[in-house]
């Protein structure tokens, strides 16, 4: 009797450990690798892989690792109309658990392609006004991100550029007429210019033959200088755009340090390297379970004044040393 008692026992403490055993599997078996498309309207060059590094590393400091528990699938449209709607299409038919979409004419066409697969957009202007977000707030629906813009930056880059050259009375705001944020740009130099001392001239542009085409013209003219605020195509081309603004003596002020760098006079504008890497927070809560919808709309919250002393000194422009205190960065 005490045998077949043993053996129940036996067979008994077996089969709940058998039980067990798919158990313990499944819990240490590694979660699906998630899949994230990221649509980027620059060129593939320093500038934009620099803007996915930072994501990458925003999605790092979250633990999403690459190649371990998350895929990034990369487009890369260079302003390229055409392509920005062939790279849509193709990201959203691979179903990815999220899309990174830098600018309005990326957003643009993934919304037209699906209203269920969350995006969270970077370097968007007026997310409400162009109807892609229900309020900052409460955005609803798939989208939510993060803004490039705030009102007081076209302000704050006149004046910069006024205090460099002040003999400047007249301004042209070059921008691409596809940029859905032109007309938001327009309003506001419209409404602050005169305070600062200057008339506004809308310069659109189509292309590079375009860009060379104005840049002559207003070099004709007296006392002009150019701005540039945040645009795809600007900062596609924007060596080009700073070495002619050097060459005709054109007092310039862009939204994007890369202008800088590139032999640009001065930028002040927003840090996109942190939005960037801040955005790799926001997918990482969406992988998570968050809704988009659920998440507000975040504005720039780092901005930085970049001189040229070697361009002000080419232009004979002095910085007056109450600006430069004030630099984030000064290029020597």
């Amino acid at each position: 009797m005490a045998s077949h008692i043993g053996r129940r026992k036996f067979l008994a403490t077996l089969g709940g450990a058998a039980a067990a055993w798919p158990l313990a599997a499944r819990a240490q078996q590694p979660e699906r690798t998630r899949l994230v498309g990221v649509l980027m309207l620059i060129a593939n060059d320093s500038e934009g892989k620099a803007r996915l590094k930072a994501f990458r590393q925003g999605l790092e400091e979250h633990k999403w690792t690459e190649h371990i528990n998350v895929r990034i699938e990369e487009r890369w449209s260079g302003g390229d109309a055409e392509r920005i709607k062939a790279y849509a299409t193709e990201l959203v038919s691979l179903t990815p658990d999220a899309i990174l979409a830098m600018g309005g004419r990326a957003l643009t066409e993934l919304r037209q392609r699906t209203r269920t697969i969350p995006v969270v957009f970077v370097a968007l202007t007026d997310p409400v006004g162009q109807g892609f977000v229900a309020s900052l707030a409460r955005p609803g629906g798939n989208i939510t991100g993060f803004s490039l813009f705030r009102t007081s930056v076209i302000g704050k880059m006149l004046e910069a550029l006024k205090q460099i050259a002040p003999q400047v009375t007249s301004v042209a705001m070059m921008y691409h007429p596809h940029n859905v944020s032109a007309v938001h740009y327009s309003r506001i130099l419209e409404g602050i210019a005169l305070s600062v001392g200057v008339k506004p001239v809308a310069a659109p542009v189509r292309d590079a033959a375009e860009i060379e085409r104005a840049i002559d013209d207003y070099a004709r003219r007296e006392n002009f200088g150019l701005l540039l605020p945040t645009d795809a195509m600007m900062l596609i081309h924007r060596e080009m755009i700073a070495s002619l603004a050097l060459r005709h003596r054109l007092p310039s002020v862009y939204a994007a340090r890369s202008f800088v760098s590139g032999g640009g006079l001065i930028s002040y504008g927003p840090d996109t390297i942190d939005l960037f890497r801040r955005a790799g927070g926001y997918v990482d809560r969406i992988l998570r379970g968050k809704k988009p919808g659920e998440l507000p709309v975040q504005a720039p919250t780092k901005f930085e004044l970049v001189i040229n002393l070697k361009t002000a000194k080419a232009l004979g422009l002095e910085i007056p040393p109450t600006l430069l205190a004030l630099a984030d960065e000064v290029i020597e």
